[in-house]
């Protein structure tokens, strides 16, 4: 159990404790600032600790929203701070430094006593003599040690995180004519339909924001009040997709209606997951990277359910094959993926941004319906997840494939030609830090590296970039022009590999760097779709599915490290895999090896290859990535930024 010190006695008829209580605090008295120390001092180092002027008047939320968070090392809202284990030690500087500023009112001869001070509508409490606004109303803050404990953090570099508060009111008023006018401001206001608002991104898609969200707020308050958690309904969000994916998998009609229902069921569900999180404040490092993969996993089980679908709507027998269009989706919306995170972690901390378009940008935001047409145009999960549901249900899988095909592909070159356009006309400096998110993100092994080793480390202009162009498209050419199983395509791979190591051998600063790992990742998986649908071979695109689905989970594992402030996987887990260059080299090896020893007739060397590889790079990321997840003691994150998935 956390721990909160009231940094004074208590006010008559206040329900202060109470609501402390119900957060989950053992509340303690301190009457002074020692008293505060010899409390905090005593409470175990691994515990949160919150310091609460008993005079608070405003809304549970409020305190919720400040003194509960695990996302941030600290937290205050007027009248009430919190500290987790790793800023303790700042905390007892901060209170220590607090109390022994001028003008600090500690000293029995300057506090009044507790029962005078409770008739008064005061109590006995520290603080600092100067009076400032702390809500923007114009009203005087009332001296109080907690805030000064805060503003000393600030001075020890370790600043509170401060809630946008809004319409709650958190207040410490000075008598009992403010406090009742603080008491009315409280009552004035229903708390918990702020509550259920601001449990919703601020920035989502249009069909979520319009066809979801309104009911499924309280769907998540409706998990709350019976104890369920976030990934519990995470969970049930996976199970459902999959469902819908077993659904899909029969290939009847009363099948595909079905899986398009669960589809949208499941959809809801991933939304509720989101919001229960900031209703109940239930953020996690785990709940953060199970709702980030399983997204994934749910959209890409679905996709191998429509292929089985189509495969199995003649009863078996002269049933579609769309696993190329399948396997095709997966490759556009994973790259479509890798665009979004590469720009945005080369410019997560750049300085300088001068950039016209983004200027555009800014001014087109401000046009409410563009807004909108906009958010929609980028086909974010919402509208994808409805489209697709709609088509399963009316459609058939071939024509939802070539529906979302269509869809992703514009969506792919209307926010990639935007940013290209962002970052030529920019003029900022990228830092070490988003370089080296760009040179995990290009997953680069062993041939890669000596590649780099050899090539100079002077950042040369669009190097990088048109290095990479070149590795992909002689990759990518050499398999879709080439005979199936040449050996030449070999070569073209180990070129692949040698031009891999230019475009990463100086650190990944220049303006369209990000484009690297995108392009890795399209030659990647492209080739082995290439590959797989030329072998002719039995079961060799549901070989190579699976193969990317086990090679696409590592590089989204990587963008949630790095994200989640954690860093890539170890580099010995990228080189026991190979790296994208030793992988795509090894695939192209297997062609040649196996076609030569099938011209005699049909053999599933290639499938069978194809799968051992596929099992064997899943279950060595997968180990890893559980083991990292479930035992990392990494901060809790939480996506807030509302970017279309």
């Amino acid at each position: 159990m956390s721990t909160a010190i009231l940094t004074g006695a208590p006010v008559a008829g206040s329900s202060l404790q109470d609501d402390l209580r119900s957060l989950g605090f053992d509340v303690r008295t301190a009457i002074d600032a020692a008293g505060v120390a010899t409390e905090l001092a005593a409470v175990p180092p691994r515990e949160r600790v919150a310091l609460v002027d008993p005079r608070f008047v405003g809304h549970g939320h409020a305190l919720r929203l400040a003194l509960t968070d695990p996302r941030f090392p600290a937290a205050a809202v007027p009248g009430a701070l919190t500290a987790q284990p790793e800023a303790r030690a700042a905390l007892a500087r901060a209170l220590t430094a607090a109390a022994a500023a001028p003008g600090a009112a500690g000293q029995a001869e300057r506090t009044p006593a507790p029962a005078a001070a409770a008739a008064a509508g005061q109590v006995a409490t520290v603080g600092s003599a100067e009076e400032t606004d702390t809500e923007g109303t114009g009203e005087a803050r009332t001296p109080s040690l907690v805030d000064d404990i805060a503003a000393a953090l600030d001075a020890d570099g370790v600043p509170p995180h401060r809630p946008e508060l809004g319409v709650l009111v958190a207040a410490v008023p000075a008598d009992e004519e403010r406090r009742a006018a603080a008491l009315a401001r409280t009552a004035a206001v229903d708390e918990e339909q702020v509550r259920l608002r601001s449990a919703v991104k601020a920035r989502d898609g249009f069909f979520t924001t319009f066809c979801i969200s309104p009911y499924s707020r309280y769907i998540a308050r409706w998990c709350a009040r019976r104890g369920l958690t976030p990934n519990q309904v995470t969970t049930a969000s996976l199970l459902t997709a999959l469902i819908a994916a077993g659904c899909a998998a029969t290939g009847t009609r009363p099948g595909f209606v079905a899986a398009g229902v669960l589809l949208i069921a499941s959809f809801v569900l991933d939304c509720t997951d989101g919001q229960l999180a900031r209703y109940s404040l239930q953020y996690s490092t785990l709940g953060a990277w199970l709702d980030a993969t399983f997204d994934r996993a749910k959209e890409y089980a679905y996709y191998a359910g429509l292929a089985l679908g189509a495969a199995n709507a003649g009863g078996g027998h002269g049933g579609d094959d769309v696993w190329a269009l399948a396997l095709g989706a997966m490759v556009l919306q994973t790259c479509r993926h890798v665009v979004d995170f590469s720009f945005n972690e080369a410019n997560h901390d750049a300085t300088g941004n001068s950039s016209p378009t983004a200027a555009l940008s800014d001014r087109l935001n401000s046009v409410g319906w563009t807004v909108w047409v906009r958010r929609m145009i980028v086909l974010p999960i919402g509208e994808r997840w409805a489209m697709i549901a709609v088509l399963t249900a009316l459609t058939t899988p071939r024509i939802t494939f070539y529906v979302l095909l269509i869809g992703c592909a514009l969506a792919a070159c209307y926010t990639t030609a935007g940013r290209v356009l962002r970052s030529l006309t920019r003029k900022a400096r990228r830092t070490d830090r988003a370089a080296q998110a760009l040179a995990d993100l290009a997953d680069s092994g062993p041939l890669a590296e000596l590649g780099a080793k050899a090539t100079a480390r002077t950042p040369r202009g669009y190097l990088a970039p048109v290095a990479a162009a070149l590795g992909a498209a002689l990759l990518v050419a050499g398999a879709a022009a080439l005979p199936y199983g040449s050996w030449l395509a070999v070569a073209g791979a180990a070129l692949y590999a040698v031009l891999a190591g230019c475009a990463v051998a100086a650190p990944l600063k220049g303006s369209l760097d990000w484009l690297v790992p995108p392009l890795f990742r399209a030659a990647e998986y492209g080739t082995v779709l290439i590959l797989a649908a030329r072998s002719q071979v039995n079961g060799a695109l549901p070989a190579a599915f699976g193969l990317v689905s086990a090679v696409a989970y590592h590089h989204y594992d990587t963008v949630y490290r790095i994200r989640g402030g954690t860093g890539a996987p170890p580099h010995g887990l990228v080189r026991a895999i190979g790296g994208h260059e030793g992988r795509i080299l090894v695939v192209t090896a297997i062609a040649a090896l196996l076609h030569g020893r099938s011209q005699g007739g049909p053999n599933q060397g290639f499938t069978i290859a194809l799968t051992a590889l596929a099992v064997v790079i899943a279950l060595t990321v997968l180990i890893e990535s559980i083991r990292f997840w479930v035992s990392s003691g990494a901060p809790a994150v939480h996506d807030e930024t509302g970017e279309p998935a």
